[in-house]
């Protein structure tokens, strides 16, 4: 077995970094956090990037500040499908806490879908529990181009940050 160690940062997210962030969701997707991203602009929301050594984004997420006062909620998380279970998830997840904290903030949230174990034994095994359930659904774009609409069941989970 051969160990390949990679040296990470944090950053925000770009524009400029949508192109090559193709792995994170379909082009209806990006057009969304291409949205965010204005409202990073004002301070509403963080979007980061977790970047190696290139500065290409291997994961992407987001904290959004308006959801629940003194709260910093996680979404949009999502790390390149052939780089998972290689910790980028926990240190994506660290890299927004960090955020929250920097605001002064003591409390992260997040939403995952019930169907997601393993992202959920992610986020339990960084402190999150489980506080209710709720559904979700947002407009997917489909194989032929075409919007729908999918409907999910997630779990609310939160954190005390110290």
């Amino acid at each position: 077995m051969i160990s390949v160690v990679l040296k990470l940062s944090a950053r925000d997210l770009v524009h400029a970094d949508l192109a090559s962030c193709g792995w994170a969701g379909s082009d209806h997707h990006l057009a969304g956090v291409a949205k965010q991203l204005e409202r990073a602009r004002t301070g509403e929301v963080d979007y980061l990037a977790v970047c190696p050594a290139t500065d290409i984004p291997v994961a992407k997420g987001g904290v959004d500040y308006q959801i629940k006062e003194g709260v910093g909620t996680l979404w949009q998380l999502a790390v390149h499908p052939a780089l998972q279970s290689c910790g980028i998830g926990t240190f994506l997840v660290e890299a927004a806490e960090l955020r929250i904290r920097d605001r002064g903030l003591r409390q992260a949230e997040l939403a995952v879908e019930e169907s997601n174990l393993r992202a959920r034994a992610l986020y339990e095994r960084l402190g999150y529990v489980e506080y209710d359930r709720q559904p979700d659904s947002w407009d997917e774009q489909a194989p032929d181009g075409s919007l729908r609409r999918y409907e999910t069941m997630c779990t609310l989970m939160r954190k005390e940050l110290s």
